[in-house]
């Protein structure tokens, strides 16, 4: 299994991409709208933030870094 991404690492049009797509959440702004504003990259990882963390992990991602299951920090 490859390596899970942390969210913190997507770039606003990844993220943006994986919400609409893969999670159905048609109700964000369109990307040209948020992609060079600060609150938009906050809005999208609030909401990937509230994706379980079974979505996450389905989707390749997790919300912690990465080190929850290796002990590492």
């Amino acid at each position: 299994m490859p390596p899970l991404i942390s969210i913190f690492e997507l770039g606003v049009d990844e993220a943006h991409a994986l919400l609409v797509g893969r999670f159905a959440q048609h109700d964000l702004p369109p990307l040209e709208a948020i992609e060079n504003e600060d609150w938009g990259r906050d809005l999208l990882l609030t909401r990937l933030m509230e994706l379980s963390p079974e979505q996450l992990r389905d989707a390749g991602l997790v919300a912690d870094g990465g080190f929850a299951d290796s002990g590492e920090r």
